[in-house]
C-alpha cells in the first residue's frame, strides 16, 4: 500500500523575509525595510507545503536540530498538511536559515548551511521510499553530502515503484556538473530557465529543452512571468502563466514543481500539467513568502 504520493527529501530552513526598495551598505549605515516576515524556507519544504496545499499526500525527510528554527519549520510544515514525522532532529546540530532581501521581483539570498547539506541517501529507509508514489529532490548543490549517492538513491526508488524528480536549483559555484549519471535516472527535471540555459551551455532555451528532454523523461522549464516551456520526446509546449499583482517571488519555482507533480501523478498530458504548473507558480507570489499564497486545487483550476 502507498501511503504518501510525494516523499520529499531535502534541506529545512526558515526564511527571514526583509522587503523594501532597499540595498544594504557597510560602514555601519542603517536603512530601514518596510515588512519583515519569518516564513518557512528552503526550496524543499515549501514545495512540500505546495504540494500538500493541492491535496496530495506528502512526507517529508531530512534533517535540522533541536533550535528556535527547528521547531518553527516543523510546526509550520505539520500545519500546512505535510507529515514530517522522517525528519531527523540532531540535538547536537543547527539548523540553517536564509536572510533573503526582497524588492519585488528581485532578491538577494544570505544563507547560513548549518544542516541544509547533512542528509545522505543513506538515511532514506527503503520502507519509507516503499510506501511512496514518487521522489522529489530540490536543491541538488546545496545538498553536498546527497548528491554522490542521489543515482543510486534514484535507481533505489525506481525498483521500489516511485517516480523521480530533481530540481536543481542556483549553483553557487557555476560549474553546473554532475549531471551525466543523474538526468537518465530522473523523470521529470525541473529547472528555472537560467539553470537550463547554464547546464546546457546554450543560449536559447528551446535548444536547451530539447537538449535535456533527450537526457530525462520530461524536461519542464520555469519562465518567470513569460510562463513555462516543457519538453517530453519530440514534443514541445509552452504555458503562459496568469496576471497577478507581484508581492513576493520566493519560492515560486518551488509552488511550480508541485503543481507539476500533481498533474504528473494524476496523468493528465504534457501541456495541460505544465498550465497548473505555471498557474500555481504564479499565484504563490500575491503574498510574502513561498507558502502564504499558495493555492489549493480548486482555486488553481479555475485557470486551466
Amino acid at each position: 500500500m502507498k501511503t504518501y504520493d510525494v516523499l520529499v527529501a531535502g534541506e529545512i530552513n526558515p526564511d527571514l523575509i526583509l522587503s523594501g526598495d532597499v540595498t544594504p551598505e557597510f560602514g555601519q549605515v542603517e536603512k530601514l525595510v518596510t515588512d519583515a516576515a519569518l516564513t518557512v524556507g528552503s526550496s524543499s519544504a515549501i514545495f512540500a507545503c505546495g504540494a500538500a496545499r493541492l491535496g496530495l499526500n506528502v512526507a517529508f525527510i531530512g534533517l535540522c536540530g533541536d533550535d528556535v528554527f527547528g521547531q518553527f519549520m516543523l510546526a509550520e510544515m505539520q500545519r500546512r498538511g505535510v507529515d514530517v514525522s522522517p525528519v531527523i532532529v540532531r540535538p547536537d546540530g543547527q539548523t540553517g536559515f536564509s536572510v533573503i532581501i526582497n524588492r519585488g521581483e528581485d532578491r538577494a539570498i544570505l544563507t547560513y548551511p548549518g544542516l541544509i547539506s547533512a542528509l545522505r541517501a543513506a538515511d532514506i529507509p527503503d520502507d519509507l521510499l516503499a510506501r511512496s508514489r514518487h521522489l522529489h529532490v530540490a536543491s541538488y548543490f546545496l545538498q553536498t553530502a546527497l548528491q554522490p549517492d542521489l543515482p543510486a538513491l534514484f535507481r533505489r526508488a525506481h525498483s521500489l515503484g516511485l517516480s523521480t524528480s530533481l530540481d536543481p536549483n542556483y549553483d553557487p559555484s557555476e560549474r553546473w556538473a554532475g549531471f551525466d549519471e543523474l538526468l537518465p535516472l530522473t523523470d521529470i527535471f525541473l529547472p528555472n530557465q537560467q539553470e537550463a540555459l547554464s547546464l546546457t551551455r546554450t543560449t536559447a532555451i528551446a535548444d536547451a529543452a530539447r537538449k535535456l528532454a533527450r537526457q530525462t523523461g520530461v524536461a519542464a522549464i520555469k519562465l518567470g512571468a513569460a510562463g513555462a516551456l516543457a519538453a517530453q520526446g519530440d514534443a514541445l509546449v509552452r504555458a503562459s502563466s496568469i496576471p497577478v499583482q507581484v508581492v513576493d517571488t520566493v519560492g515560486a519555482g518551488d509552488s511550480f514543481d508541485a503543481g507539476f507533480i500533481y498533474g504528473h501523478l494524476h496523468d493528465w498530458p504534457l501541456d495541460k500539467t505544465l498550465r497548473l504548473a505555471a498557474v500555481c507558480g504564479a499565484l504563490s507570489t500575491r503574498q510574502p513568502g513561498g507558502v502564504a499564497a499558495q493555492p489549493d486545487i480548486e482555486e488553481a483550476l479555475a485557470y486551466i
